[in-house]
C-alpha cells in the first residue's frame, strides 16, 4: 500500500496571498510584555500597509517564552473580534501560514493576521528546560539545540567528509547580507578565517553557528485571493505548501540528519507547479547553521557533502546565483522562530528590501523545521499561475 502522504496534492495554489508583512525593531526591548510587542507588530503592519483593522476576520498567534502569545489575550489587547482565532504551540511562520491558508480555504475567515511577539531576551530566557524528551536531556545534556546540532554535524562529517570551513560558508554568507540590514543584531563583517579563529561553543559549532534570541514582533496578513486584490496592488501569492513530521524520533533511520525532510520537497514543488530551478530566492530557518546545510541538501539545491563548494563557486549565497537568507537569517538578524524569513521574502518579492534588495525576483521558497519533529515549506510568487 502506498504511503498516505503520496496522495497529497496542491489544491491551495493561488487561492491565498500575503497582503502585508511587518516587524518591530529587534534586540532588547525592556519594559514591554511579549503580548504587547505582538500587538505592536500588528499595529505597525496595518499602518504600513494601509489596511484597516476592520478588514481582519481571522487571528492566528504563536506561543512565546513565558506562556505569552495566546489568541484570546492578544485579540483583547488588539481590540479584535475575529470570526476565527487560534494559537499554535510552535508556529514558526510556515506552520502558522499553512493554518491560515487552510482556514481561508475552508471559508472560516477571509483575511487572517498572523502575529508573533516575544520578550525572551529581556526576560532572560536561559534555555534551561530540556529540549525534547527529559530522559534524553538528563543523560546527554541537550538543554539547547546546540547539542543535537553538533551531533548532527559530526554525523555529516563522518558520512560526507564535510569540514568546518565548509560549514563556515553559511554563517559568513548570511553575515554579509546582515551588514545591510538595520534590523540585524550582528552586522560586523566576518570572514571564514574569522569564523575558524573563534572558540568552540559546543564543539564543533561556534558562536556564529547559533542564533541569538531577541525581543521583537512580526506580522503577516494573509487574504483570500479576491480579497487580496482589494487590499493591495502587490499581493504575494501562496503557490505551494507541504509538511512532514518525524514524530517517531529515534525510531527513524539516521534521525540526526532528518532524511524525512525530503518528503516535503517531493510534494511542495509539484504543489506549486515548479521545480528547484524556478526558485529565485531561498529562505531556510536557521537556529543553527547545520539546519541550513541539511535543508540545502534535502530540497535538492546542493549535492550531499557539497555545501562548501556551492558557496565558494557562487551557486548559492551572497552574490551567488541563488540568494539565501538575504536578511542574515537567525544567525545574524534575530531569532523570532523564523517569522522574519517570511517577512523578508515578502519584502524582497515586492522590491522593498532597501540596500539588500536582489533584482529580478518573482518566486521565493521558505523551509522550516521544528527541531527533529516537523518540517514545512512554502513557495511564494508575485505571479498567480
Amino acid at each position: 500500500m502506498a504511503d498516505a502522504s503520496s496522495q497529497l496534492g496542491g489544491a491551495i495554489r493561488g487561492r491565498t496571498a500575503v497582503v502585508a508583512a511587518g516587524s518591530t525593531k529587534q534586540g532588547t526591548i525592556p519594559g514591554i510584555s511579549a503580548d504587547e510587542l505582538a500587538v505592536e507588530g500588528l499595529r505597525v503592519t496595518l499602518a504600513q500597509s494601509g489596511i484597516d483593522k476592520s478588514a481582519i476576520d481571522g487571528l492566528i498567534t504563536c506561543k512565546s517564552y513565558g506562556g505569552f502569545g495566546i489568541d484570546t489575550e492578544i485579540g483583547r489587547l488588539a481590540g479584535l473580534n475575529p470570526a476565527y482565532s487560534a494559537t499554535l504551540d510552535y508556529g514558526t511562520c510556515n506552520f502558522s501560514l499553512h493554518l491560515a491558508c487552510a482556514v481561508i480555504d475552508a471559508g472560516l475567515a477571509s483575511v487572517v493576521a498572523i502575529v508573533y511577539g516575544t520578550n525572551q531576551r529581556s526576560a532572560g530566557n536561559k534555555f534551561s528546560h530540556p529540549l525534547g524528551r527529559q530522559d534524553e536531556a538528563s543523560v546527554y545534556g541537550f538543554l539547547n539545540v546546540a547539542g543535537p546540532a553538533a551531533m548532527a554535524f559530526r554525523r555529516h562529517q563522518m558520512q560526507f567528509g564535510t569540514t568546518e570551513a565548509d560549514l563556515a560558508e553559511i554563517s559568513v554568507s548570511q553575515r554579509r547580507y546582515a551588514t545591510d540590514n538595520p534590523l540585524a543584531i550582528f552586522r560586523e563583517p566576518m570572514t571564514v578565517d574569522d569564523y575558524l579563529a573563534a572558540p568552540y561553543l559546543v564543539a564543533p559549532l561556534r558562536r556564529a553557528d547559533l542564533c541569538m534570541i531577541s525581543d521583537g514582533a512580526a506580522c503577516l496578513i494573509v487574504a483570500r485571493a479576491d480579497r487580496a486584490a482589494e487590499l493591495t496592488d502587490k499581493p504575494v501569492h501562496v503557490m505551494g505548501i507541504a509538511q512532514q513530521t518525524g514524530l517517531r524520533d529515534r525510531q527513524n533511520a539516521d534521525q540526526w540528519l532528518r532524511p524525512w525532510i525530503r518528503s516535503v520537497a517531493e510534494r511542495v514543488y509539484p504543489a506549486a507547479g515548479i521545480d528547484q530551478d524556478g526558485v529565485d530566492a531561498l529562505y531556510i530557518q536557521d537556529p543553527t547553521s547545520i539546519w541550513v546545510l541539511q535543508m540545502l541538501e534535502h530540497y535538492g539545491f546542493v549535492e550531499p557533502g557539497g555545501v562548501g563548494e556551492a558557496f565558494r563557486s557562487g551557486a548559492v549565497g551572497h552574490g551567488g546565483k541563488l540568494p539565501l537568507n538575504t536578511n542574515g537569517g537567525q544567525l545574524s538578524e534575530a531569532y523570532m522562530w523564523g517569522f522574519l524569513h517570511l517577512v523578508e521574502a515578502v519584502r524582497q518579492l515586492r522590491g522593498e528590501a532597501g540596500d539588500r534588495q536582489v533584482g529580478g525576483l518573482t518566486t521565493a521558497q521558505y523551509c522550516s523545521t521544528f527541531g527533529f519533529m516537523k518540517a514545512a515549506s512554502t513557495i511564494l510568487s508575485t505571479e498567480a499561475r
